[in-house]
């Protein structure tokens, strides 16, 4: 018995790697770091940005790292154990964490700065350009 997906309609041509996409999103659920996303509105200097922040204190700048790898936005975090202190109780650890985020075709990133134990990367997603294409049918014998 062949399974059924939502994509399997034959009228969604070239959806595969949606399909794909959805099952990555579904398997991650990690909830560290906390994050908040949040629509800046920038009114008559270009598109809106989209904010993400993420809660990173006791991070510093080189534990950090901020990559796109095709159209995923990674974040990393790790920290290095520090060796020559002597914990009487240890109740914050140093945690490694990755995150990741989808982005839609054309989202570039703006930039990234830490402020306050805050990460902030500004993401922008210039408005597309309408492109319309008459197809010309060719007539055979």
């Amino acid at each position: 018995m062949s399974r059924m997906t939502p994509f399997s309609s034959p009228l969604l041509l070239g959806f595969d790697s949606v399909e794909k996409t959805l099952e990555r999103i579904g398997k991650a659920g990690d909830g560290y770091p906390p994050y908040n996303i949040e629509r800046i509105r920038r009114s008559g200097q270009g598109p809106d940005l989209i904010r993400i922040t993420l809660a990173v204190a006791g991070f510093r700048p080189e534990d950090l790292e901020v990559v796109t790898e095709e159209s995923q936005l990674i974040i990393r975090g790790r920290q290095s154990d520090d060796t020559e202190r002597e914990f009487l109780y240890r109740g914050i650890a140093a945690r490694q964490f990755q995150k990741c985020f989808l982005l839609a075709d054309g989202m570039r990133i703006d930039g990234a700065q830490l402020k306050n134990g805050l990460l902030f990367i500004d993401l922008a997603k210039p408005e597309p350009e309408r492109v319309v294409r008459k197809i010309e049918i060719a007539v055979v014998d």
